[in-house]
C-alpha cells in the first residue's frame, strides 16, 4: 500500500509522463519552448508574452466505491486496532492548455490527450522511474525537499495498478468549477485517476489460529464443535433487571439491590459498580439469596466512596472454573436529605440561605442543584467534598410551602412515597417560607 504521499506522487508521475512524452513532439510543432505545471489555475500568469503551458490540476479526491469497505471492521470489542483498512481514493484532474498565439493551446492539449489515451495504466516501472529517476544525484539531499519525500511514497508497490480514465464534465459543472476557481477558462479535458490506496503503518493485533471448535468431550476426547441452543435465552449469565426496594427509581446507600436474570448460579459472586463521570469503580461482595435467577447485595453505606450519580452495574461470577462478567445495566444512586428545616426566612435581599445535610457527600466536580418546587438553584461553589452544600435561593414566595429535592449529576433525592396509593410527597421533604 501507499503512504499519505501517494496523492502528490500520482500528480508527479503524470506530470513527468506529459513532460517526457511531449517534449520531442511539441517543440518542432510549436517552434518554441513549453512547460508543464501542476498549479491551481488561479496561480497561472497570463499574458501575450507567456510561453505555451500545460497545467495538471488535481481538484477533487473522492472515495472509491469498490474499495470503500475493504478491511473493515478495523477494531475489536476492546477498541484495539486489528487491521489497517486502506483509504481508497479516486483523484479528479483538470488538464488545461495555455497559449499566447493562435492554436498553441489546441495543439498542446491534443498531443497531451493522445498521450494519456495511449497510457491508460501507469506501469510500476514508470512510477519508480518518475519518482526515483536513474539520473538522481548520488546525494538524495540535492533533490528538492518535496521530491525527496515522494521517493518514500511506495506508490509503485500498492496492490492495484493506477488507471487513467477520461471523465467528461457537462457545461453546467464546468461553469461552476471554473467560477469557483476564479480563473479564466482555457481549453480543458477532465480525467479520473483510480485507485490510490493509502494505508497506515500503525501496529495491529492478530488473533491466533483456531485449534479446536469448543471444548473436548471427556469420553470421546473429540471437540464438541458448534452447540445449538434452543430458544431465545442465551446460554450464558445475563442480567435482566435491578429491582429496588419500595419501587424506587434510584437506590439509596444501604438499600438491598435485587439483581434478576438467568444462569446466575456460580461462586464468588461480586457486584461491579462503575461511575465513569466521577472515575469511581467499586466492588461489593457478600451476595445473599443467590440462585440461578436472582441474587441480592446491600449497597455499601459509604458516603465517601459511593457518590450519587449514574452507575453501570454488572455481576462477576465463577462458573466451571472460569471467571465471567455479565452485561451491564444502569443503576442510579440518589442522594438522601436529612435534617431539612421545616421553615426558612428570607433575607433583606429577598433570598433564602439554605444549607442541607446529604449522603453521600457531594464532590466539587459534581453538578449539585437544590430544587424547591420548580425553583432550581446551583450550589454555592466549594473546593472539597462536603455533606453540607449551601445554596442562595431567589424567587421564593413568602408563606408558600415547597417540595424539596437535591439533584446530583442528574439524579434526584427520593421525594415520592411510592408505597402509598396514590403516591404522595414525603412530608419530611417539604419546606415553608416564613411570612
Amino acid at each position: 500500500m501507499s503512504s499519505a504521499l501517494a496523492i502528490a506522487g500520482v500528480t508527479a508521475v503524470i506530470k513527468d509522463l506529459l513532460d517526457n512524452g511531449l517534449i520531442d513532439q511539441m517543440i518542432p510543432v510549436l517552434g518554441t519552448q513549453f512547460k508543464t505545471t501542476a498549479l491551481p489555475p488561479d496561480m497561472i500568469t497570463l499574458g501575450t508574452d507567456q510561453s505555451p503551458q500545460l497545467n495538471l490540476f488535481m481538484w477533487q479526491a473522492t472515495p472509491n466505491a469498490a474499495w470503500r469497505n475493504m478491511g473493515y471492521p478495523s477494531r475489536d470489542s476492546r477498541g484495539d486496532r486489528i487491521s489497517n483498512p486502506p483509504l481508497a481514493l479516486d483523484l479528479h484532474y483538470l488538464l488545461s492548455a495555455y497559449g499566447s498565439t493562435d492554436l498553441q493551446a489546441e495543439i498542446l492539449l491534443g498531443y497531451a490527450m493522445q498521450l494519456l489515451h495511449e497510457t491508460p495504466v501507469l506501469a510500476r516501472d514508470a512510477i519508480r522511474k518518475a519518482l526515483n529517476p536513474p539520473g538522481t544525484p548520488v546525494d538524495p539531499s540535492l533533490l528538492p525537499l518535496i521530491y525527496q519525500a515522494l521517493r518514500a511514497s511506495d506508490l509503485a508497490d500498492q496492490f492495484e495498478q493506477i488507471k487513467i480514465v477520461q471523465s467528461p464534465m457537462n457545461t453546467e459543472d464546468t461553469w461552476k468549477l471554473w467560477t469557483a476557481l476564479q480563473a479564466h477558462y482555457r481549453p480543458t479535458a477532465s480525467y479520473t485517476v483510480t485507485v490510490v490506496l493509502i494505508e497506515s503503518t500503525a501496529a495491529t493485533r492478530a488473533a491466533l489460529p483456531v485449534l479446536t471448535r469448543g471444548g473436548k468431550d471427556p469420553i470421546s476426547n473429540r471437540e464438541r464443535g458448534v452447540i445449538v441452543q434452543t430458544g431465545l435465552t442465551p446460554p450464558f449469565a445475563e442480567l435482566e433487571s435491578i429491582v429496588l426496594p419500595h419501587s424506587q427509581i434510584a437506590a439509596l446507600l444501604g438499600d438491598t439491590l435485587t439483581l434478576r436474570g438467568h444462569d446466575l448460579d456460580g461462586t464468588s459472586l461480586t457486584l461491579l459498580l462503575s461511575n465513569p463521570q466521577q472515575d469511581v469503580h467499586q466492588t461489593i461482595t457478600g451476595a445473599m439469596g443467590a440462585s440461578a435467577t436472582s441474587v441480592q447485595f446491600i449497597l455499601t453505606p459509604d458516603p465517601v466512596n459511593y457518590p450519587a450519580g449514574n452507575y453501570l452495574a454488572s455481576l462477576q461470577l465463577v462458573k466451571n472454573g472460569v471467571t465471567v462478567v455479565t452485561n451491564t445495566l444502569p443503576l442510579a444512586i440518589a442522594p438522601s436529605l436529612s435534617g431539612l428545616p421545616a421553615s426558612v426566612a428570607l433575607g433583606a435581599d429577598g433570598n433564602a440561605n439554605i444549607t442541607v445535610n446529604c449522603a453521600p457527600q457531594v464532590r466539587p466536580t459534581q453538578n449539585v442543584t437544590l430544587i424547591l418546587g420548580d425553583v432550581q438553584t446551583r450550589a454555592t461553589p466549594f473546593t472539597v467534598a462536603t455533606p453540607n452544600p449551601s445554596f442562595v435561593v431567589a424567587g421564593l414566595v413568602r408563606g408558600a410551602t415547597y417540595a424539596v429535592r437535591l439533584r446530583v449529576d442528574g439524579v434526584d433525592s427520593n421525594l415520592i412515597d411510592r408505597d402509598q396509593s396514590p403516591p404522595t410527597f414525603f412530608a419530611s421533604q417539604q419546606l415553608t417560607v416564613m411570612p
